[in-house]
Order: C-alpha cells, then structure tokens, then sequence
C-alpha cells in the first residue's frame, strides 16, 4: 500500500497553507494498492517532535475500502468519504489541527491503515483508543512524512 500527496512529497516540507500560518487546511492524500480483504482504513497523523511527545493532529477512521483518497480541506470542508469519522487529536477536538511547531522543524507522520474490520469502541476515539481498537486486524500500512517549520 502507498500514501501519497500532491501538496508535498516524502521527507520534503509541508507548504504554509496546511499550517498554523496560512488557512490550516488538511492536505490532499492519495492511496493505491490496498490489500484486499480490507473493510476500512484509518488514517492517524502523528508528530513524535513535539514537546510532549507524539502529539496527535488527525484521527480518521472508518473511511471505507473503495475510497482511494481525501481532498485538500477534507477536514474543515465536510468532504469526508461518506461513513468515516473523525475520532480526537491532540487538542482533544475532532479533526485537523495544522502543523504549528513553537520551535525548529518537526516531521509530521501520516499513517494509513487498511484493516480486516470496522468495529471501533467508542465515538470519537483518540489515537490509543483506536490504535488498541486496531491491534490484530491491520492488514497493510502505509506512511508519509512531511516536515514544517514556522517561518516567523
């Protein structure tokens, strides 16, 4: 399985208008050669430099298996696939939260899943809900990695 953007590319920055300082918009995301046997996805996008640790800007789930990938604004522009859901990101909202690191460049993992099932526990789920929810039916995983560093 491959995950691509046509707003960034593998380990390359991120453009200013996914980020904190141009609209905050979710990137475009493109997937091929999903296993079959997959009855959804999810998608999780992760940045492990945060001060924190792994704070979690996108948890998207249940994004069915013919679905082939996401618009630009996905997110705030209700062009979800039909069915998925968004489960809490870091700031405990449902949704997007563009790239805003407070110092230097930061890698910015997006991780897509295909999975044998749908079930998902709880509404909303965060990251470890859903990671927990997933463990066992992960057919495939793909990955891309952009960076972003403020300009001011």
């Amino acid at each position: 399985m491959t995950l691509t953007s046509a707003d960034f590319t593998n380990d390359q920055a991120i453009p200013a208008q996914f980020s904190c300082e141009g609209p905050g918009l979710s990137p475009s995301l493109s997937w091929s050669n999903v296993p079959s046997g997959t009855q959804s996805l999810a998608l999780v996008v992760r940045d492990p430099d945060a001060p924190g640790g792994n704070f979690v800007h996108w948890v998207l789930y249940e994004i069915p298996p013919n679905v082939t990938g996401l618009p630009r604004g996905a997110a705030s522009q209700g062009a979800l696939p039909q069915g998925a859901q968004q489960g809490m990101n870091g700031k405990n909202d449902p949704g997007w939260t563009p790239p805003c690191p407070p110092s230097g460049t930061h890698h910015y993992h997006f991780e897509l899943y295909a999975l044998d099932n749908k079930a998902i526990p709880t509404a909303s789920p965060t990251d470890t809900a859903l990671t927990t929810a997933m463990r066992g039916h992960v057919l495939a995983k793909a990955e891309l990695i952009g960076t972003y560093k403020k300009a001011k």
